[in-house]
């Protein structure tokens, strides 16, 4: 599997769990839970369209697939870690979970600053 692939098939994901929180937990979950839920998708749909962009800069010739593959596997992370301990802390309500989030975060940060440093070595 390409990030590529990988990329389009965590969109898809975000949307089906968006959809699925607006229409099988609206009733469900409590005003702040929903609000968790929430944030996790957006993070999720906004790291996941990023992760299909990076994929294709090797394409282009704007760095290396050594690059991309870092970049990408940072935002992969993030995702799995951010998004998916704030999905699981919304639906159980085990506020432990939000102990995991900041990681996931990291993961982020760290990807966003090791495509710029990519970017800026050719520079």
């Amino acid at each position: 599997m390409t990030w590529s692939s990988t990329g389009a098939i965590l969109l898809a994901l975000a949307v089906i769990l968006g959809a699925f929180g607006a229409h099988g937990l609206r009733d469900r979950l409590d005003a702040y839970s929903m609000s968790v839920y929430e944030k996790a998708v957006f993070y999720h749909f906004i790291h996941a369209l990023g992760l299909l962009i990076v994929s294709f800069l090797p394409k282009t010739g704007t760095f290396s697939e050594f690059a991309a593959n870092w970049v990408c596997g940072l935002l992969l992370a993030g995702i799995v870690i951010f998004s998916g301990s704030l999905y699981a802390l919304a639906i159980s309500g085990n506020r432990i979970l939000g102990a995991i989030t900041p990681f996931g975060g990291v993961s982020f940060i760290a990807a966003w600053l090791t495509l710029a440093w990519f970017l800026l070595r050719r520079a």
